[in-house]
């Protein structure tokens, strides 16, 4: 089972965690009237492996969304944040140096 660190409780079981979606993507602003733009937001993904940022929700614990950076193909967690933070640059590195 994956340790997942709240930012606001600590570290926490994974099935206390909801999967949210991609953490890089950027919303399409509301005002855009281009349905494709919204289409393409909501519906396409492309299948990455390897490192990359999600949204969870801390469902069962405080409610919180944060930003988790997580290797899709070894399930390593690097960091964890507030959604709205980024996250250093850093961890990317030092899982380079590890490897």
């Amino acid at each position: 089972m994956l340790k997942i660190t709240c930012p606001w409780c600590g570290d926490r079981a994974q099935i206390e965690f909801t999967y949210r979606g991609d953490g890089a993507l950027t919303r399409p602003a509301l005002d855009n009237e281009n349905a494709k733009d919204h289409f393409e937001y909501v519906y396409l993904r492309d299948p990455r492996r390897g490192v990359q940022d999600e949204i969870w929700r801390h469902s069962a614990g405080c409610g919180q969304f944060l930003k988790v950076r997580r290797d899709t193909l070894t399930h390593k967690i690097y960091a964890t944040s507030a959604p709205q933070d980024d996250l250093a640059q850093d961890d990317l590195d030092q899982q380079g140096d590890a490897q």
